[in-house]
């Protein structure tokens, strides 16, 4: 009897650690599968930051930095553009005209020069007025609001040309001698084109040499037209 007690103890036993170890062995397995489980589980898909628009008018206006605003367009008589200073925590921007002089009227600075200029070139400007006296720092938010539709103004060319006449100044190129030439059909058979000759609305008169500006490619000599400026293109006795 006590032999056979012993024998099925040892079995029971045997059984015992058998399972003990069939589970040990099973538990890293359902630990591993609970660690990956997770990964199984389609998520919602993160926000992700979008890539920034190109500065708009409107998303200029909102912004705090200077070194987006647009630094390309060139203003004239008659735009309009938005306007305000960061550190005034103001909400609205104010509108201001570029008057018939190409000046801008700012608060605190004064008439600033804006004609030819962009809002980048401009802004820079006016902060710096505005440190002078009102403004630890300024940041200085200057947009385009609208461009106006309006001429430039008007320039004359008359003399030696095919097609001689008054001319509208595009609103949005550097005018020059040459470009009116070219837009009066050419020279004329007996032009002198070295003794062309501009005359301003304030009485300064100047000569231009279109010939070396033309043939030799010195387009830092051409001049650039202002409104109510006279083209004169002389002739010459003999055609050379």
């Amino acid at each position: 009897m006590k032999i056979r007690a012993y024998t099925l103890f040892l079995a029971a036993s045997f059984a015992a650690s058998s399972a003990f170890g069939q589970s040990a062995q099973m538990a890293p397995a359902l630990q591993g599968n609970s660690n990956t489980a997770p990964m199984t589980i389609p998520q919602p898909d993160a926000q992700r930051a979008l890539p920034p628009d190109l500065p708009t008018t409107s998303a200029v206006m909102r912004t705090n930095s200077m070194t987006v605003l647009d630094d390309k367009k060139r203003l004239g008589p008659n735009d309009y553009v938005s306007f305000r200073v960061v550190e005034d925590r103001d909400n609205e921007s104010q509108r201001i005209r570029v008057n018939d002089n190409g000046e801008l009227e700012v608060p605190y600075a004064g008439l600033v020069p804006a004609a030819g200029r962009t809002c980048k070139q401009i802004a820079y400007s006016v902060k710096a007025a505005l440190e002078k006296e009102y403004y630890y720092n300024a940041t200085v938010i200057i947009a385009v609001d609208r461009i106006s539709e309006r001429s430039r103004g008007r320039v004359y060319v008359i003399g030696s040309v095919r097609g001689p006449g008054p001319q509208e100044i595009p609103p949005d190129e550097t005018y020059t001698v040459s470009k009116a030439i070219i837009r009066a059909g050419g020279f004329g058979d007996f032009a002198n084109k070295r003794k062309v000759k501009l005359t301003r609305k304030n009485g300064e008169a100047l000569e231009v040499d279109l010939k070396r500006i033309i043939e030799q490619g010195r387009s830092d000599e051409d001049v650039v037209l202002q409104p109510d400026d006279q083209v004169f293109v002389p002739q010459r006795l003999i055609n050379m």
